[in-house]
């Protein structure tokens, strides 16, 4: 997830189209090398020169230097831009996939490397589920770690809890919370911050 589009494009390519699909502002070879954290300065240069053999990439003479951008208009690059969108592609199948159960949760939100975006191929997605059942959670609620495996080919890792429990993992001070508040997105329910400071103020006593 730190680099979806080496899914289908491993090589250097990749991550010089990723550093180019992430902006419009048209930068330099040494900034592309940078930026990408990989390879090397006149690999990412021989890449540039043959992206902008296709049409891919344009390149422009500043002064001394040669700037390049991704060519939106190209027929390729809506491709490289859904590749480089798959993280955000993942949580929006994962809200699809809960706004389908019955019952639903409180809250969803994906935490950790995945939210963060620093995870790689054996990282596992990392799902808080906050759900109001006395007993344990609907069976559909397991099929989503079989649907994330298909969709990513990284397993599911849910950490399930109430609202009481969550009330008691703040009042306790569990270190995990600190990596919710710092990673959470929220795919499902209302913003994880907002729950906290809301259970905060209805369930931990005073």
């Amino acid at each position: 997830m730190s680099q979806p589009i080496s899914t289908v494009v491993p090589s250097l390519d990749g991550s010089v189209l990723s550093v180019l699909a992430r902006t419009a502002q048209p930068l330099t070879g040494r900034k592309i090398h940078q930026l990408a954290a990989s390879g090397s300065e006149s690999g990412t240069r021989k890449v540039l020169r043959r992206l902008t053999s296709t049409g891919l990439v344009t390149a422009t003479e500043v002064g001394a230097s040669v700037q390049y951008a991704l060519n939106r208009q190209h027929l390729a690059a809506n491709v490289v831009l859904e590749l480089t969108e798959l993280r955000q592609r993942l949580f929006e199948r994962m809200r699809d996939a809960i706004e389908q159960w019955s019952p639903k949760p409180v809250h969803a939100s994906v935490f950790g490397s995945t939210a963060r975006g620093d995870g790689d191929l054996h990282s596992d997605v990392d799902l808080l589920l906050v759900h109001e059942f006395a007993d344990d959670p609907p069976p559909d609620w397991d099929e989503l770690g079989e649907q994330v495996y298909a969709w990513s080919g990284n397993h599911l890792q849910t950490y399930e809890l109430t609202e009481a429990e969550l009330a008691d993992h703040l009042h306790v001070g569990e270190p995990i919370v600190k990596d919710w508040v710092r990673d959470a997105v929220t795919i499902y329910g209302p913003d994880f911050l907002d729950l906290r400071n809301r259970i905060a103020h209805e369930v931990i006593p005073r």
